[in-house]
């Protein structure tokens, strides 16, 4: 396992640790994913399958979260904004050479709101691609995806299980560099004790389950992004499949005393929904 990157903030200390993998699949010849593990930005974007340049639009969304950040110090929601719409600027400057080209981007920052706040995680995501958190041996998806099948499931129209083989199943709603607006859902996660994250692209969660997911994150496992892209790969990776996983443990350094101090802050989740 790689060695931690640690952030020593006003009122707690961050130790973060991720690995990482993509792989092209068994069935596609390019690998249209992208991932990004600099710290404090974690992400993955998946390009567009079927479209041009799928592949140069995933990784312009990492090339302009890389370009986002300051080594050493935690991000802020504005700047991952201002990558995200940069990227989206530049890839719909493509449209009058090669017509529509996209991607999905999902991913956590840890970002510093205030000295007050401290550090929150800032989970994002624009597409099909999701983040996991698995938190006292419970995963939880926080992100929604942005997809035809979800929106038919928020309606009642389909069920979760039906989702896998329906014929939209590969319609996405919402995506970078589609649209002249990037528009990602955003959820603000006080940093607290131990929380590990799974990032992937759809290649991931449409051959592995959730169960099988969850006992990988469980496991110990030193590397579980190439664990669970085995998985993948040994269920059929009809899709190039990505993972990135954060492991986080923060510690409060300040000890309780009269005032402020709400080292819970902003935990209550946003309720986004699928763009209709």
């Amino acid at each position: 396992m790689a060695t931690p990157t640690t952030y020593t903030l006003p009122r707690s200390r961050v130790a973060i640790t991720v690995n990482g993998c993509t792989d092209v699949g068994k069935r596609r010849r390019v690998n249209e994913d992208a991932i990004i593990m600099s710290s404090p930005v974690f992400a993955v974007a998946d390009g567009m399958g079927g479209h041009l340049k799928g592949d140069e639009a995933s990784r312009a969304v990492v090339e302009h979260l890389q370009l986002s950040i300051t080594p050493g110090e935690p991000t802020t929601p504005e700047i991952v904004f201002t990558a995200i719409t940069a990227a989206n600027a530049r890839i719909l400057s493509w449209a009058e050479e090669v017509g529509v080209a996209g991607s999905t981007v999902a991913g956590v920052a840890l970002v510093s709101l205030s000295a007050q706040a401290d550090c929150h995680w800032m989970v994002f995501n624009i597409g099909d691609s999701r983040v996991y958190l698995w938190d006292d041996d419970e995963l939880r998806q926080i992100t929604v995806d942005h997809s035809a099948v979800q929106e038919l499931i928020d309606a009642g129209e389909l069920s979760p299980a039906d989702a896998h083989t329906h014929p939209q199943r590969n319609v996405v709603t919402r995506a970078v560099g589609v649209e002249t607006a990037a528009d990602p859902d955003v959820w603000l996660l006080p940093a607290v004790d131990r929380q590990m994250f799974l990032i992937c692209s759809d290649g991931l969660t449409r051959e592995v389950s959730d169960e099988r997911i969850a006992g990988v994150l469980g496991s110990g496992s030193p590397d579980p992004a190439a664990e669970l892209v085995t998985l993948a790969l040994e269920a059929g990776a009809r899709d190039n499949v990505s993972a990135v996983v954060v492991d986080a443990t923060t510690i409060d350094t300040t000890p309780p005393s009269p005032g402020y101090h709400d080292s819970k802050g902003l935990g209550a989740l946003e309720q986004t929904r699928p763009r209709s």
